[in-house]
């Protein structure tokens, strides 16, 4: 396997459940490296603005139960770690890169990986991904991918491992990070994909085309 191989890099895979009112309520991370999801971390956080109880409904939390939590502010050396040794990763990463900007502006070091990383970004997005990779997909949604690829029993196993009690399903952060991982690690059993560089798969997880021209640059040469 090339030396440059993403499969060789630290990818931390993010969720978090919450929005930009009531902040960050539950934080998720998996990391993938060698193809496999080597480690993980979660905790419930304490809101910072209303939970609404349409939102209680998806994720399954409310203010009540979360009242005695740490805020999310209170992570910040854990995610700038994970920045520090790694790109960040998401489903759609949109609103995971929103939602941690919207606490910390910039992490304490971005490096770039090959890909000109000015801040928690660029990300690897896996909903950007596997469109590109696999055409005729019925949905790029993330439970239709786990089950369309037969990532299910697997993504249980692990969730009996390292999630919560009660937090072992879709709209648990640590869950669908792990179902994201999954997605990613997966992406190393492709003769075509395996080989590239970290830069080249940030590349392709931006719809932006200059942008892209850009981070794959470095493929050129």
């Amino acid at each position: 396997m090339p030396a440059h191989s993403w499969t060789l890099q630290p990818i931390h895979f993010v969720d978090f459940e919450g929005n930009l009112s009531s902040g960050i309520l539950e934080f998720g991370a998996a990391t993938v490296l060698g193809g496999e999801v080597v480690a993980s971390a979660t905790a419930l956080c304490r809101p910072t603005g209303r939970v609404r109880t349409e939102d209680t409904a998806v994720h399954g939390l409310d203010a009540g139960a979360l009242s005695d939590k740490r805020p999310f502010a209170d992570e910040f050396e854990r995610f700038s770690r994970l920045r520090e040794t790694g790109p960040l990763a998401s489903h759609f990463s949109g609103a995971e890169n929103s939602l941690i900007k919207s606490v910390w502006p910039y992490p304490r070091q971005s490096p770039d990986f090959g890909a000109g990383g000015t801040d928690w970004g660029p990300w690897v997005d896996t909903g950007r991904l596997y469109p590109q990779f696999y055409r005729g997909l019925r949905s790029a949604r993330l439970e239709d991918l786990v089950a369309d690829f037969n990532l299910l029993e697997k993504l249980d196993a692990l969730a009996a491992k390292v999630c919560p009690e009660g937090r072992r399903r879709f709209h648990a952060a640590l869950y669908d990070a792990l179902a994201g991982a999954l997605l990613l690690a997966r992406l190393a059993e492709e003769p075509s994909l395996r080989d590239k560089s970290p830069a080249w798969l940030l590349a392709m997880s931006t719809l932006d085309g200059a942008r892209r021209g850009e981070l794959s640059q470095p493929e050129l040469f």
